[in-house]
């Protein structure tokens, strides 16, 4: 996307980006979070205190979000982690690569040192693609952490790349 601009989240994008996570909550098949949460419940976790959060927008419409935040206290704080969200019709036009880039940056302007993901879903084959084609590469696999609405157990993947 050439027109696709990354800025910090204000309240003002609340709307826009509890219509992307909505879905992505419901099917249960990213997110290790409930799939019953509700919009409050949903932005106040996004919005906790500790999370960067960010928009990625195409002129003024929200494609996607994520957050940043350490992965660990104490002796883990220079470690990031992050969590993604792409609109499902933006999906394929390189939203969230540009958010992974972005992030990566981001993470370290404020001074991180290495990006690790605790939780990608096997079977989120985009995701991994992603990633991987990001710089990250699978340190572990958690066999069966990850209930999946339609496959059951499946594995979730440790991925992490220095920054």
């Amino acid at each position: 996307m050439t027109d696709l601009t990354i800025r910090p989240a204000t309240p003002d994008d609340h709307d826009a980006i509890w219509a992307i996570l909505e879905p992505i909550l419901r099917a249960g098949e990213a997110f290790a979070l409930p799939r019953d949460w509700d919009r409050a419940q949903a932005l106040a976790y996004w919005f906790a205190p500790a999370h960067h959060v960010h928009v990625a927008l195409d002129g003024d419409r929200v494609l996607g979000a994520y957050y940043l935040r350490a992965n660990q206290l104490g002796a883990g704080d220079h470690v990031a982690n992050g969590t993604y969200a792409t609109k499902a019709e933006a999906q394929g036009r390189g939203v969230a690569r540009a958010m992974g880039l972005h992030s990566f940056e981001t993470a370290r302007g404020l001074g991180f040192t290495m990006m690790q993901f605790n939780l990608v879903v096997a079977t989120n084959t985009r995701a991994v693609a992603l990633w991987t084609g990001l710089g990250m590469r699978e340190v572990g696999r958690l066999p069966g952490v990850f209930r999946h609405p339609t496959h059951g157990p499946v594995d979730a993947l440790v991925m992490h790349r220095t920054l």
